[in-house]
């Protein structure tokens, strides 16, 4: 973690002040320094990046009538607006996780829920990977500064209780702690009536982990010639559901109907859960050679890798340098979307990207032995944002 803390572009709150000691009223309103971030997962553009990818919405519209995560209902002009509005009352506002010394330690925390995704959950009823995507949203971010995830705790509401959907919904939460080797160390079920609709709930969870001080991951010696190394995703995770429920729309397909290119249907290709790197990237952090790590949630490769990055530095990615799953190139054909709006709105198939030295990188890839467990997608340039070749 970035100590300087540059600006998360996830409308976090993540507070790390210590000079200012914490008392009890501070903790009584859990003022500890994890982020929170919602369905819109706002990146603010602070580096720029080739003219494709910088192309404005407004542009894309004019030169088609592909969809965009605006059409969908989702402003990310607004929310970068509400991040500097927060940033002047929350100084210090960044990172993927919010860390808090403990010690030779830092405690690293961080928060989140699965967006609309959850309405597709209510159409096809799959609720028992639902909770996996709750927890992996979190647990991915606070992995990023090199932490191992402790415990989770979950909020569960919903207008009337139904004993039977709940537990299938908690069953997932429970398979995504034990994929995370954390405790579940409770949670909240609120039963709000006429709040939401019935047969509907909603999903909030967050995660503590911890790293020592002198094994913080924060992209500080990041350098030219580094490699990038992309994890691959499961499909879409938790991210960018908005502009996927309009693409259904459009395609008048079903989500029963069978997803072109797959063996899926839809609605399975669609809820597939996250997945959760937890042992894999601590696995590959205790190698060696790991620098910086980014979660590739909404704002794809074009606003995520370069939040690690120390200034002057950029991401030149190698196009076709890894398997994209077949629900991207229905998503795009189908919604008739910018190459620029799907690099920022979905993981276009890599849910991590890990900063290597090239020696460290090299030895990975040749371990892997073909099972297409890691790829190589790039390397660190000099310059500013993410470029494509």
């Amino acid at each position: 973690m970035n100590t300087s803390c540059k600006p998360n572009t996830e409308l976090s709150r993540c507070i790390w002040n210590s000079t200012r000691p914490i008392g009890k009223a501070d903790l009584a309103r859990g003022l500890l320094p994890f982020p929170s971030k919602n369905e819109i997962r706002i990146r603010r553009g602070t580096r720029k990046v080739r003219a494709v990818v910088s192309m404005s919405r407004t542009e894309a519209a004019e030169k088609s009538d592909g969809l965009t995560y605006k059409d969908a209902g989702v402003d990310i002009d607004a929310g970068s607006e509400l991040v500097k509005r927060i940033a002047k009352m929350a100084p210090g506002i960044g990172g993927f996780g919010g860390l808090f010394p403990l010690g030779d330690s830092y405690l690293v925390a961080g928060t989140d829920g699965v967006g609309t995704k959850l309405k597709l959950a209510f159409e096809t009823g799959i609720h028992d990977t639902i909770g996996i995507d709750l927890v992996a949203m979190s647990v991915n971010d606070i992995i990023t500064s090199g932490a191992k995830p402790l415990f989770f705790l979950d909020y569960f509401a919903t207008s009337r209780l139904d004993v039977d959907l709940a537990e299938k919904v908690i069953k997932g939460i429970v398979d995504g702690c034990q994929q995370s080797d954390c405790a579940l160390l409770g949670g909240e079920t609120a039963e709000m009536p006429d709040f939401y609709a019935d047969g509907e709930y909603d999903l909030s969870g967050f995660a503590v982990g911890i790293v020592k001080k002198d094994s913080v991951i924060d992209g500080k010696n990041i350098e030219v010639g580094d490699v990038l190394i992309g994890l691959p995703s499961s499909g879409v995770h938790s991210n960018g559901f908005s502009l996927v429920r309009r693409v259904l729309e459009r395609s008048g397909l079903a989500l029963k109907d069978n997803l072109p290119g797959s063996s899926l249907s839809l609605g399975e290709a669609l809820m597939a859960p996250t997945v959760i790197y937890v042992k894999q990237v601590l696995d590959i952090i205790s190698r060696g050679g790991v620098k910086g790590i980014a979660h590739i949630t909404g704002g794809g490769f074009t606003d995520n890798i370069p939040r690690v990055f120390p200034k002057g530095l950029g991401a030149l990615i190698y196009e076709n340098s890894w398997d994209v799953p077949p629900v991207f190139k229905w998503i795009q054909e189908a919604g008739r979307i910018e190459d620029a709006e799907m690099s920022r709105t979905f993981n276009m198939g890599i849910g991590m990207v890990l900063v290597m030295k090239e020696e460290a990188a090299l030895a990975l890839l040749q371990d892997d032995h073909g099972k297409n467990s890691v790829y190589r997608i790039g390397e660190v340039v000099s310059g500013d944002g993410v470029s494509y070749r």
